[in-house]
This record gives structure tokens, C-alpha cells and sequence, in this order.
């Protein structure tokens, strides 16, 4: 039993280095990413023009810059796997590192416009100040952005082992601040919906909207926390490497794809043609 197990295990990893090793199953998995990150791109755009469509005469509100940054996101994401040969052997090194953590950055600002809206709602329910929620959503992101700007510019100057590090904790750690938020205002929101009488439609589908919402969000940034965090310490779970395809494509798939497209379909409601309570615009 042992020996067979021992043999199972043997050719597994000789059919995992063979991929890894195969120019072919390399571009046939970037290019995939590349079809799937433009498809989502392109449906964010769609709903993004059906939304101006429907409302026109107002500005950018919430919906609007979420499907934008979806947009923008997902097709920086699609250009960079369409030339992933190019990406993943730019030099200096720093450079594969900036493009490819920069649309990851850009992901964790665009799903954390959810977790400031529904934020907005929850404390708006509860009588409580509002005013400061935006300020903060800002702040937090401009820390972010500045602390890892920083740690590009210190890695272009001086390629060191130790930042790198540093650089992907500090992605995990961004990744678990995300998660945090979802699991906090998104679960605060949705039990408060729960208190309600759902006997209506439109209460029941809000509340299925928030809870599964709340549920890819969370997880997707879960997901992203740990695989970036075990790719800091363990050189063969890397995410930056061309010969690690099949591990790109699961990490890809279950942090920024899936998540996205199902996302998308869930609020794939437009706002109605009279503003709501429901549809706040960015003042």
C-alpha cells in the first residue's frame, strides 16, 4: 500500500514539473487567464454604460466607479497575461513585481468600495455620524499605496531578498485587512436585515445579495492572504515565475476571477430611473 501510494505521489510530481516545464501549457494557461480577465472586463463595461444609460443626469456614484475599477482591473490583468513572456522576464525584477501587485492593489480598492457602502448604510440605520467613513476609506488607501510605492522604490534601487519579503507580508496583510472589513460590515448588515420581516421580494433578494456578497468577498481575500503569505517563505509556491503556471491559474481563479463574474452577476441590478435611498452619488 505504501509503495503504491509512494508511486501515485512520484508520478504526480513528475506530471507537475512536466507542466510547469512546458512552454505549451504555459501559454496555453496565460493566454486562458488573458480570455478570462477580458471577458470580465468587458461585461464590467457593459453594465457600467447600461447604468449611464439609466440614469444619466447623475454623476459618478458608487455603482458606477465599482464597475469602472472592475473594468480597469480586469483588463490590466487581461494585457499583462497576453504578454505574460514579457511580464514575468522583465529586469529589473522590480518591475514584474510592480505589474503585477499593482492591479492586485487596485482590486483590494475597487471591493472595498462595498464594504464603505454598505458601511454607510449600516451606520446610517443606526443613526450614527457617517461623515468620517469616506475619510477613511481614502486614508487607508492612500497608506497603502504609499507604503508600497515606497518598498518598489527601495527594491529599484537596492533588489533585496529581505523587502521582497516584506513587500508580499505586506500584501497578505492588505488582503486580510480586506477580508476583515467584509466579514465585519458585511455580516453587521446582514444580520441586521435578518431582525426585519423578509416577507417582501426585494428584502429577501438584498439580503441574499449581502450575505453572498460577504461570503466570495471574504473569502477571495482569504484565499489571497494565505497563498500570498506561504509564496513569501516557500520559493516553489511563487506567484511570480513563468514556470509555475497551473499554481498562477488556481491562485488567479480563486482570488480575482470567479470572484469578480460572480459578483458582477450578483448585482447585475440596474438602479432604478428615480434615485433611492438605495443609489448614493459621490458627492
Amino acid at each position: 500500500m505504501m509503495e503504491e501510494l509512494s508511486l501515485a505521489a512520484g508520478r504526480l510530481s513528475s506530471w507537475w514539473d512536466e507542466i510547469n516545464e512546458s512552454d505549451r501549457w504555459q501559454d496555453g494557461v496565460f493566454y486562458f487567464l488573458c480570455s478570462a480577465y477580458a471577458l470580465v472586463s468587458c461585461v464590467a463595461l457593459v453594465q457600467l454604460i447600461r447604468i449611464q444609460l439609466r440614469v444619466p443626469e447623475y454623476g459618478w456614484t458608487t455603482q458606477k466607479i465599482f464597475h469602472f475599477m472592475n473594468f480597469i482591473v480586469n483588463g490590466v490583468r487581461a494585457v499583462e497575461f497576453g504578454f505574460h513572456a514579457q511580464v514575468f522576464l522583465f529586469r529589473p525584477r522590480v518591475f514584474t513585481l510592480t505589474l503585477l501587485d499593482l492591479p492586485g492593489l487596485l482590486f483590494f480598492s475597487t471591493y472595498t468600495l462595498l464594504v464603505l457602502f454598505w458601511a454607510e448604510i449600516y451606520h446610517q440605520a443606526r443613526s450614527l455620524p457617517t461623515n468620517k467613513l469616506r475619510i477613511a476609506y481614502i486614508c487607508v488607501n492612500i497608506v497603502i499605496y504609499v507604503i508600497q510605492v515606497c518598498l518598489w522604490i527601495y527594491l529599484w534601487i537596492n533588489d533585496n531578498s529581505i523587502i521582497e519579503l516584506v513587500g508580499k507580508i505586506f500584501i497578505a496583510a492588505v488582503s486580510f485587512i480586506a477580508a476583515l472589513g467584509f466579514l465585519v460590515y458585511g455580516g453587521r448588515l446582514f444580520l441586521m436585515l435578518r431582525r426585519f420581516p423578509i416577507e417582501s421580494k426585494g428584502r429577501r433578494k438584498k439580503l441574499h445579495e449581502v450575505g453572498s456578497v460577504t461570503a466570495i468577498c471574504f473569502t477571495c481575500f482569504l484565499i489571497r492572504c494565505f497563498m500570498v503569505g506561504l509564496s513569501a517563505f516557500d520559493a516553489e509556491a511563487s506567484l511570480v515565475v513563468l514556470d509555475h503556471p497551473i499554481l498562477d491559474l488556481i491562485y488567479y481563479m480563486l482570488t480575482e476571477i470567479l470572484p469578480s463574474a460572480l459578483v458582477l452577476y450578483i448585482l447585475r441590478k440596474l438602479p432604478p430611473k428615480r434615485v433611492s435611498a438605495q443609489y448614493h452619488p459621490i458627492r
